[in-house]
């Protein structure tokens, strides 16, 4: 009998999650308010219904007789899949304190305090307080809803007038009606991230990378142009702010799934920011099975049908530092207008280092001027691999010497290339 799985979300890298379930012989249900919906092409079914519609999510399982539901890469739709699942009785990795924690900004913060976790310093503002700047706090400060991702709602403030008008048009996207002011952490502060898979309640560290963002968007989010994996600041992660995650993890009760936390470093001080408790629009999980090998699609998507997370040997697989490889996703953002042509994507696909590419646009779509500043403005994110830093290195160069996107005028479109990295920060003992 084929097994029926609701999946929360339709955006394109949910639409990958959708295909492997698909892969996987499994009849699959895509729930998104959008008809359009990117993952909802590649679904058996589809319903044109929002995520926090959770009564009608439930009448939609129970006629369809599913076996499970997972969200898929949407922060807002965690706390409404646990809620479901609840009410189903099916298998979810989220509980109330990881909701709390993990699926917003302020009850983030709330628990790297008690944990002696290092974040950015920040205040909150309902519509109810005084919008004045924190005096604690020197300019630029970044402003930002705490329930939304992916740089939606963001922006930089340099001066009083910019920061008074910006918190009172951020909290439209907000859907708790509060924002977070925090300190701007500048070109200065590296930026790189962890990634967890926690099995039978052991937090194992799967990945960390280092991230390098374009800062030539003005005052919108700086995002993210590359990865690269191992980070570089592994071996201190490990030392200085591993063991207090670890006791957090152990506060929440934390016993399955996926975790992603980003983190500014300055001066070897580990800043922490922004957590995600499923599946990345970075996708780790890609480099995970291509080098470690184990999915965690699979291992979720197996999960969400019988409560099982992943295979025995899976302890023995998981290495933080890939079995001595490199990794590193390419992320081609695009300024806005109408894509006209595209150059040699066929050609990067045949690369020997390229694994995967996720693509989000084709020719004749067009990116929205109000996209620019978040990872909506994504076109590719192209995952390669190497057995060092100098083949990954080698891979960006024939990348950028291949791939050509150009506007309906003509104009290139691309907004900044990835640099190669510095070869003396990844080569590792």
């Amino acid at each position: 009998m084929q097994k029926k799985l609701i999946i929360l979300g339709g955006n394109p890298e949910t639409g990958v999650l959708v295909e492997v379930a698909n892969s996987m012989g499994i009849h699959t249900i895509v729930i998104d308010p959008n008809p359009d919906a990117p993952a909802k092409k590649f679904a058996a079914k589809t319903y044109d219904i929002d995520g926090f519609d959770i009564d009608g999510i439930v009448a939609i399982a129970r006629k369809e007789n599913v076996n499970g539901v997972l969200v898929g890469v949407a922060d807002i739709l965690v706390k409404p899949y646990r809620e479901i699942c609840e009410r189903l009785d099916l298998p979810c990795y989220a509980n109330e304190k990881t909701i709390e924690a993990f699926c917003s900004k302020d009850g983030y913060k709330r628990y790297c305090s008690k944990y002696g976790v290092q974040d950015i310093p920040g205040i909150y503002l309902t519509q109810d307080n005084n919008v004045k700047k924190p005096e604690n706090i020197e300019w630029p400060l970044m402003v930002k809803p705490v329930d939304s991702g992916g740089g939606v709602g963001m922006k930089i403030c340099r001066d009083e007038e910019d920061y008074i008008a910006t918190v009172k048009n951020v909290f439209k996207y907000s859907k708790k009606g509060v924002v977070l002011v925090e300190k701007y952490m500048d070109s200065h502060c590296d930026d790189m991230a962890v990634y967890y898979t926690f099995k039978d309640g052991i937090p194992y560290l799967s990945a960390t990378y280092d991230r390098y963002l374009t800062r030539l968007q003005g005052d919108s989010s700086p995002i993210a142009i590359g990865t690269v994996y191992p980070s570089k600041y592994t071996e201190l992660f490990l030392k200085d702010v591993h063991p207090k995650l670890c006791e957090m993890f152990s506060g929440l009760e934390v016993t399955t799934g996926v975790l992603n936390i980003q983190f500014f470093v300055e001066n070897n001080v580990f800043y922490s920011y922004d957590p995600g408790f499923r599946l990345q629009g970075e996708a780790p999980h890609i480099h995970l099975a291509h080098i470690n090998g184990f999915d965690h699609r699979e291992m979720l998507i197996n999960y969400a049908l019988s409560g099982t997370f992943g295979e025995d040997d899976f302890s023995e697989k998981n290495d933080v530092m890939m079995n001595g490889k490199s990794a590193c996703s390419v992320w081609v953002l695009l300024k806005d207008g109408k894509i006209s042509s595209i150059e040699g994507l066929e050609n990067i696909k045949s690369h020997e280092n390229v694994n995967f590419i996720v693509e989000r646009f084709k020719v004749g779509d067009t990116v929205q001027e109000e996209w620019v500043g978040t990872e909506r403005q994504v076109i590719f994110r192209i995952y390669t691999a190497a057995d060092s830093i100098f083949g990954i290195n080698q891979t960006i160069e024939d990348i950028k010497n291949v791939l050509k996107i150009k506007d309906s005028n003509g104009e290139d479109m691309i907004i900044e290339w990835l640099n190669p990295w510095n070869t003396d920060s990844y080569i590792f003992n």
